[in-house]
């Protein structure tokens, strides 16, 4: 028992740091130049991306477009996400969620479509405004096909998985549920996301109109809301749970 302490202590460690981190037990920065870990996301609208043209020490994540709905996969995603991968990114891959499609479908479809690594990061469920689908279910049912897809994916990745969300969607559908599960936050102003009910975000999408060598045109760009030693610790975190869990 002795000789697996420390690897035990290290875990535990790592999950109260992603626990502090979702629960916002960080100090506010409050500006996105004020953070200094960047990411990018990147679909087929970004065309043929040269890689090896973008500063990998600039940028310590890469989200990709893998699918849509219960049927589409992005056209680009195999080439971005091969040849991120052969450059060196830390990746992973977003679902674009439908609201009028059921969550096994999507989930299995993206299930389908994305790699299950070792060494990915945990994957995303983009939840958007949709008119037509809001006005269709209630809330409840909203909520209920949306955790089909995140327990599905969670227990296939072996990875906690991420919402990306705008702040209205947040408060009508999201605001009071999924408690542990870390937000990504388009927030396109100067100030950081605040979220009425005072929940952390994870990510911030903080501009569209991002520039980056080797995307022809403009990129989403986004910040970790803590430092370069918090990340790490929570790479760590993600490789350690995927070792633990053959």
């Amino acid at each position: 028992m002795s000789a697996h302490f420390p690897f035990v202590f290290r875990c535990t460690r790592m999950l109260i740091l992603l626990l502090m981190i979702v629960f916002g037990a960080f100090p506010v920065f409050s500006t996105a130049k004020s953070y200094s870990v960047y990411g990018f996301d990147v679909s087929h609208h970004q065309g043929q991306i040269t890689w090896s043209k973008i500063p990998r020490h600039q940028y310590q994540f890469v989200y990709i477009k893998a699918t849509e709905g219960g049927d589409y996969e992005d056209p680009k995603f195999q080439d971005n996400w091969l040849n991120a991968r052969e450059h060196g990114f830390r990746i992973g891959a977003y679902h674009f969620y439908r609201l009028c499609t059921a969550g096994r479908v999507q989930a299995e479809h993206f299930m389908a479509t994305v790699p299950n690594k070792i060494n990915a990061l945990p994957p995303v469920i983009d939840l958007e405004y949709d008119t037509i689908c809001i006005q269709k279910y209630s809330r409840a049912q909203l909520l209920r096909e949306i955790q089909i897809m995140h327990d599905l994916l969670k227990q296939h990745y072996r990875k906690q998985p991420i919402f990306y969300t705008s702040e209205n969607f947040y408060h009508i559908v999201l605001q009071g549920q999924f408690l542990h599960t870390p937000l990504w936050i388009r927030h396109y102003q100067a100030d950081e996301p605040q979220l009425k009910d005072q929940r952390s975000w994870f990510l911030w999408q903080y501009s569209k109109h991002g520039r980056i060598p080797g995307i022809l045109g403009m990129v989403d760009v986004n910040v970790y809301r803590s430092t370069q030693d918090h990340w790490q610790s929570y790479l760590q975190y993600l490789d350690h749970q995927e070792l633990n869990h053959p």
